[in-house]
């Protein structure tokens, strides 16, 4: 490829996000989300593919930091805006993104990276795994009883406009993002990101609502969502609650927020897009085959470095294994790894060792964070066992008690 792969200048933004308006498929954002990606865009770890005087590629990074099992955050790279111009596609140009960005990534010493995928295929050849799944929902709340603990009538809830509350609702997730492997630790400027709400994506429903609970002075969860409202003929009233995000510190104000959400007048459905796989609610509900639930992937994971990675989880169960990894896309990774850890910590160094499993790379990042078995990964052909006893062992040390989740994109 002997197109130029240049840092983004600020200068240059507006070309660069047009490219990947167009890699999207030529709808451009509002201007209030374009602004926003502007604010968030860290140059330094931007890029673009230039020929000549145009953009034909785009790729950011943002430097997260990730929730891992153990509640430890960890250094991570948030791959972003990546997309190439329709017609440079199969030239090279998204491999070489990926190529600069990765160097990029263990040049900073950040031992992971994650991104949303728009189409799956992609990614799984540059190293990234599964870690993630995310559940949505449509309950039909006319037909469906919730069951609430005790102590959920001590709760108070509030209505309040969304960026009136925004400080104590971020306050509040900063509480939980230790809680949960997947989740990110917010930079900022991005709680701004959480009450976008153009009116051009509303798709017909209700500005951005929020529903605040408190218990004796505090906040205990928060809620935000829309209402569509939707009349079948003979003024029939079966509007829709769209949830955006509902999160709480305890199960009476996580019930709490969902009564609420079921008694709202002249709403027959909650439509939820983006939920983690073991929400509470399922367990609240009194039918769910009338939720419509469904699961579609989350987050994607990549191990830049490793040992750094390994390290940095605890694991479930003590652990003592020999990994023979492959990764052809970051031959650094490549060889024996010996893994030894327990809850209280890891270690993951070189060994001569004879393997006792054999893996690529993008297995250890969909296994990472807990949400995908090692043993589920062999049963499909993904996983070797080389040693017996070796895969149960470490599948039960990979595991982690709550399933992974990514509470929005990036």
């Amino acid at each position: 490829m002997s197109y130029d792969i240049r840092v983004l200048e600020p200068a240059d933004w507006d070309r660069w996000f047009s490219t990947l308006e167009l890699a999207f498929g030529g709808i451009a954002e509002t201007a209030e989300v374009r602004e926003l990606d502007r604010a968030v865009t860290e140059y330094a770890r931007s890029i673009g593919v230039w020929d000549g005087d145009r953009v034909i590629g785009t790729a950011g990074a943002f430097s997260f930091q990730l929730t891992v099992p153990g509640g430890s955050l960890v250094p991570t790279a948030g791959v972003t805006m990546v997309g190439v111009s329709p017609v440079h596609r199969r030239r090279g140009v998204l491999t070489a993104m990926m190529r600069r960005q990765l160097d990029d990534v263990r040049a900073l010493g950040e031992p992971l990276a994650v991104l949303t995928a728009s189409e799956p295929a992609i990614y799984g050849r540059f190293g990234y795994g599964v870690a993630s799944q995310k559940l949505s929902a449509e309950v039909e709340t006319a037909r469906v009883a919730l069951s609430v603990p005790p102590g959920t009538d001590d709760v108070r809830l509030r209505l309040a406009a969304p960026a009136d509350v925004l400080d104590e609702c971020e306050a509040l997730y900063a509480r939980l993002v230790p809680g949960r492997p997947g989740m990110i630790a917010r930079l900022p400027g991005w709680e701004r990101r959480m009450v976008a709400d153009p009116a051009e994506d509303r798709e017909g429903a209700s500005p951005l609502q929020c529903v605040v609970a408190e218990r004796a002075g505090e906040t205990v969860g928060f809620a935000r969502y829309r209402i569509k409202p939707v009349w079948r003929p003979g003024s029939v009233p079966e509007g829709e609650v769209r949830l955006d995000d509902l999160e709480a510190l305890d199960p009476a104000a996580y019930a709490a927020l969902w009564r609420f959400l079921f008694g709202i007048d002249l709403t027959s459905r909650i439509v939820a897009g983006d939920r983690p796989v073991d929400d509470a609610f399922q367990h609240l509900v009194s039918d769910a085959r009338r939720c419509g639930l469904r699961l579609r992937d989350g987050l994607y994971l990549r191990p830049v470095e490793v040992g750094a990675a390994l390290e940095a989880r605890t694991y479930a169960a003590e652990v003592d294994v020999v990994l023979a990894v492959e990764d052809t896309f970051c031959p650094w990774n490549t060889g024996r790894w010996r893994l030894s850890g327990d809850a209280k910590g890891a270690s993951c160094e070189r060994t001569t060792d004879p393997a006792e499993l054999a893996l690529s790379v993008r297995e250890i990042g969909s296994a990472y964070l807990g949400g995908c078995s090692l043993d589920s990964l062999a049963a499909a052909g993904r996983v070797r066992e080389l040693r017996e006893g070796a895969l149960v062992r470490a599948s039960a040390a990979f595991a982690s008690v709550r399933a992974p989740w990514l509470p929005h994109g990036f």
